[in-house]
């Protein structure tokens, strides 16, 4: 599967991210890890600042419905694998995750730009899986 190179995109969209932290963690003292706000908003795990929880999920929901209100078209997804592919995929992110105490966001963004080592460890975890991931995929099994 080709891949497109987007580097405005890519940097639009990880400004808005890094934004997204910094101003959850200057204005509630918060740090973004999306998978934990997930769960506070959907019930399990710590509970506390549920509205604050659930206006940033529909917030996220919400992008593309924003960007086709500048643009006038829907951002283009594409999505290689069928719905079993996406509900695996989504479960071995949930005990990634867990069992790494966060997600890319949390890690990725702002645990690194704090300088923490767990972030660095995991960090680093996810990118030799998504090399091997990639590597697998495209240059063992050709997809």
């Amino acid at each position: 599967m080709p891949t497109d190179f987007t580097p405005i995109a890519s940097l639009a969209g990880g400004a808005l991210i890094g934004l997204s932290a910094v101003m959850l963690m200057a204005l509630l003292g918060r740090i973004l890890g999306a998978t934990g706000i997930l769960a506070g908003a959907l019930g399990f795990g710590e509970r506390a600042e549920w509205p604050m929880r659930v206006a940033l999920i529909a917030g996220m929901a919400l992008g593309p419905a924003l960007a086709l209100l500048l643009t006038g078209a829907w951002p283009p997804v594409e999505v290689p694998a069928g719905p079993w592919g996406l509900v695996l995929g989504g479960l071995l992110v949930g005990v990634g995750v867990t069992l790494g105490g966060g997600c890319t966001s949390g890690h990725g963004v702002c645990g690194l730009a704090r300088l923490s080592p767990r972030s660095m460890v995991a960090t680093s975890t996810f990118m030799l899986a998504t090399f091997a991931t990639v590597f697998v995929l495209r240059h063992i099994l050709g997809a």
